[in-house]
């Protein structure tokens, strides 16, 4: 262990750095890792093998991770009496790209959240979820190929800031009598009250993210879901905080919705992304019925978290829905789904979740090549029925394996 530090560092790595708004990642990258808590660690050691199998094969031992163990959860509590160390945090901000498993939300009081504190703490203002259907994983969806979408939550703003306070309480009844009393707006003494704050740095810098990614990686669409026309002065201004921003900044490469029929005549003119709003419980019908009719989604914070477990349910669930948590110049990508805690090291669970992350961290590198290998390896694996057991059970003629043998699996289609 390095003097001072309060984790080992590797000496064959170098820091990723952050310069020009892009990251600069040397061959051989210090990458911080939370196992995580419940299944974590097994998804973990599954994903690590799979991940350095792909850039070894594509880069033959010119490239490589110089992973770190860095904690949080159950094992940062045994270990420092924290949950969230300071030492984790400063590591994140550091090495600027790391990854984590699941983790479990302390009961009662202390954290709220730890994956709420996280994206808070650093600030990773974007949640960005991929949901692309990888063929032959059961789906309840007759055509779930035509899912591929993905989706920019707003991670810092809205209910998910924790500020409320319990019914019955003296803060509650405080707060009810002075809206009631001075913003002449009725509430109940008896209701417990929260607080949906959303501003125009937030809700703009997040539809920032969403249409660059758009741009750079050639999507067709950005949808600003929203639920505007109820709630005016928080969704509402998000969406009309979207366009204010697409018009300053993206004028010569977006056109939107109404712009594609008062100019174009409803034809969309060549290299330009489309920019349009849906409100927000139609949208969860329409990425049902009319799936490619949706590319890029833009949200707040609680649409997002819905949207993006109910996109992961038509492609295979949550265990086949990879994620990250951004910001400008830090990244963090996680598995999606919960701890499991009963299948805590019984070597079961499908760890395509995390292994997506990485896929998707991997291209956050640059390291295309890596990517797109351990991407087909999965894939080809999955193809061949090769599962565990969550996907093995709604198969026929599966082989069902455990977490580790999907791994093995996984790195023989690299080779």
């Amino acid at each position: 262990m390095s003097t001072g530090e309060p984790y080992e560092i590797p000496t064959d790595g170098e820091p990723i750095r952050w310069e020009h708004n892009a990251f600069q990642v040397p061959d051989h990258p210090i990458i911080p890792f939370i196992e995580g808590d419940g299944t974590g660690p097994d998804i973990w050691r599954a994903t690590v093998r799979a991940v350095d199998a792909a850039v070894a094969h594509a880069y033959s031992g010119r490239r490589g991770i110089a992973w770190m163990e860095v904690l949080a959860g159950e094992k940062a509590y045994k270990r420092t009496g924290q949950w969230l160390p300071e030492a984790t945090l400063e590591a994140a901000r550091r090495y600027r790209i790391s990854i984590k498993g699941p983790l479990t939300t302390p009961v009662g009081g202390g954290i709220r959240s730890l994956n709420v504190t996280l994206r808070q703490e650093l600030d990773l203002y974007a949640c960005v979820r991929p949901i692309r259907y990888i063929a032959g994983v059961p789906s309840p969806m007759r055509e779930a190929e035509k899912v591929d979408m993905v989706v920019f939550r707003e991670n810092t703003e809205d209910v998910y800031t924790g500020i409320e306070w319990q019914a019955g309480s003296e803060d509650a009844r405080r707060l009810a009598a002075f809206i009631t009393e001075e913003l002449k707006k009725p509430v109940s003494p008896d209701a417990g009250i929260g607080v949906k704050p959303m501003t125009r740095r937030g809700s703009q810098r997040l539809v920032r993210a969403a249409i660059e990614y758009a741009l750079h990686n050639r999507r067709r669409s950005v949808t600003l879901m929203h639920k505007g026309n109820i709630m005016k002065f928080t969704e509402g201004a998000f969406r009309e905080w979207g366009y204010e921003l697409a018009r300053e900044e993206y004028a010569d490469r977006v056109v939107t919705e109404d712009e594609l029929w008062e100019r174009y005549d409803g034809k969309m003119p060549a290299g330009r992304l489309l920019l349009k709003d849906r409100i927000a419980d139609i949208m969860f019908q329409q990425v049902l019925l009319r799936p490619t009719e949706y590319d890029v989604i833009a949200t707040p914070n609680l649409n997002g978290d819905y949207i993006s477990d109910g996109l992961a349910a038509q492609v295979g669930g949550v265990g086949m829905a990879p994620g990250a948590n951004m910001s400008d110049g830090i990244a963090m990508f996680e598995a999606t789904h919960g701890t499991a805690p009963k299948y805590a090291d019984l070597d079961k669970v499908n760890p395509s979740s995390l292994m997506l992350s990485a896929v998707m961290m991997l291209q956050h590198m640059g390291w295309n090549e890596a990517a797109d290998a351990l991407y087909a390896a999965m894939a080809a694996a999955i193809q061949q029925k090769t599962v565990t057991y969550d996907l093995a059970r709604l198969m026929t003629d599966a082989t069902e394996v455990k977490t580790s043998e999907f791994a093995d699996a996984v790195i023989r289609q690299l080779g």
